[in-house]
């Protein structure tokens, strides 16, 4: 049994909870109790324990670039081009060093769980590695190894466009030829405490309409989570109007893709019935601010969907930057500054986005610091330059709205300490390694 004392932990109402002795054995908590002022043998956690971050949405390798496409990349497809001179370049050991970096910048970042939304799957010429799932090992071990849990969230991706073009050059690396070969290969994928599999859609542009019904079932006989890019742009859109007369969400509510274990991420562009068919079906919508804003993709219907009954999460996507906390105001902000008015997203519920629906999309049972629950933890200081003063009004509000990434103390996964005093205890020094995978990649 190992206990920890918490100067202050949410439980899942409108603020914290003060002095919460949180017990756990094994990997999961077993109990909390607030008001404990003292207890023999506990860990202090000084601050304010959340449930470990969860990330529903990240593309690993996108890390390589961050930074690279602020000039003369006008558009996102010049800036795509750019990706996939990085996609062209990795293989299983350089993708591994890379991850694993990477991995530990989130979990510095207080994350805990990441849904890594996956296509790198054969060699730069589209050929299979001896070991077909190579690839994807390596970002699962990387994972593991920075002390995250991961969702590898192995995507079908057949098409180059909503008419069926063949795909070219990079691109070649992401398909397995057809949905029944793809699940083939993700039916070798494992399950293990801290790492399981899920399926995910590319898009309507990259998968055909016949697949997508499948490809739902197939994640459904295994427990798998479904995840799939929707509507990032006005152009996809377009293009699946112009060829089905129906909108990306549409198509995959028509194949039954919908539903409680399912994720759209972006969902920037939806219509008002695009936006009932998620509140009734339950599904989540990954938000990816920081991405939607670098790109220029535009600010998501967060508040209108979390009215109609769908649940919001987060993820930081293409690792502009990695702060689950600014993603998570950015679903308030964003919307502040395109309709003038304040108050689309409670900050209760900012943080269910943050922990809880996040988790649960990537099928975790964790994101509440609860009896039954992975002891996925993370505490925010309260005495940085940004949190001060936090103690002294609504603290949860505070941390919301103030606090970054670089104010994250501690992460517990499964009641282990993984970051401790805000440095790592699994990747010394992930800068340097950073430095040193990118520079590699890029010359």
């Amino acid at each position: 049994m190992k206990r920890f004392l918490a100067e202050y932990a949410w439980l899942g109402g409108d603020a914290p909870e003060r002095d919460v002795l949180i017990e756990v054995e094994g990997e999961r908590i077993t109990s909390a109790t607030p008001n404990v002022s003292t207890s023999d043998g506990s860990t202090w956690l000084a601050g304010l324990t959340l449930p470990g971050f969860a990330n529903g949405h990240s593309h690993v390798f996108h890390r390589a670039i961050r930074g690279q496409g602020q000039r003369d990349v006008g558009s996102f497809w010049a800036w795509r081009d750019l990706m996939y001179r990085v996609a062209g370049a990795l293989d299983p050991d350089s993708l591994y060093d890379l991850a694993r970096a990477t991995y530990a910048e989130m979990t510095l970042a207080g994350i805990t769980s990441v849904g890594e939304f996956f296509y790198l799957h054969h060699d730069p010429r589209g050929r299979p590695y001896a070991d077909p799932n190579a690839m994807g090992h390596a970002v699962v071990q990387a994972a593991v190894d920075a002390g995250l849990r991961i969702t590898l969230l192995d995507t079908c991706y057949l098409q180059g466009g909503v008419d069926g073009q063949e795909l070219e050059g990079v691109q070649r690396r992401f398909t397995d030829g057809s949905w029944q070969s793809w699940a083939e290969r993700v039916s070798a994928l494992p399950t293990t405490p801290n790492s399981r599999p899920g399926a995910a859609i590319h898009s309507v542009r990259a998968v055909p309409r016949q697949a997508f019904a499948p490809i739902a079932e197939f994640a459904r006989s295994r427990g798998m989570p479904i995840h799939a890019h929707v509507s990032e742009q006005p152009a996809e859109n377009e293009a699946a109007l112009a060829r089905f007369g129906l909108t990306p969400t549409a198509l995959l509510d028509e194949a039954g893709v919908l539903g409680p274990d399912m994720t759209s991420v972006h969902a920037t562009h939806l219509t008002a019935a695009d936006i009932a068919a998620y509140g009734t079906s339950g599904s989540t919508i990954c938000m990816c601010c920081t991405t939607e804003r670098d790109l220029g993709d535009g600010v998501g219907p967060a508040g209108l969907l979390h009215g109609a009954g769908a649940r919001l999460s987060v993820g930081s996507d293409a690792h502009m930057m990695i702060d689950l906390l600014e993603e998570a105001r950015a679903i308030e902000l964003d919307l502040r500054v395109t309709s003038g008015t304040r108050g689309h997203v409670g900050v209760p519920d900012l943080a269910t986005a943050l922990t809880a629906s996040g988790a649960a999309s990537l099928g975790w049972n964790a994101g509440w610091i609860e009896a039954g629950q992975l002891a996925d933890l993370t505490v925010v200081d309260l005495t940085t330059p940004r949190t001060a003063g936090a103690a002294a009004g609504d603290v949860l509000a505070h941390v919301l709205f103030a606090a970054q990434a670089g104010d994250v103390r501690t992460v517990l996964r499964g009641g282990e300490v993984v970051v401790d005093d805000f440095r790592s205890k699994k990747v010394a020094e992930p800068g340097y390694d950073l430095n040193r995978t990118i520079k590699t990649l890029l010359h």
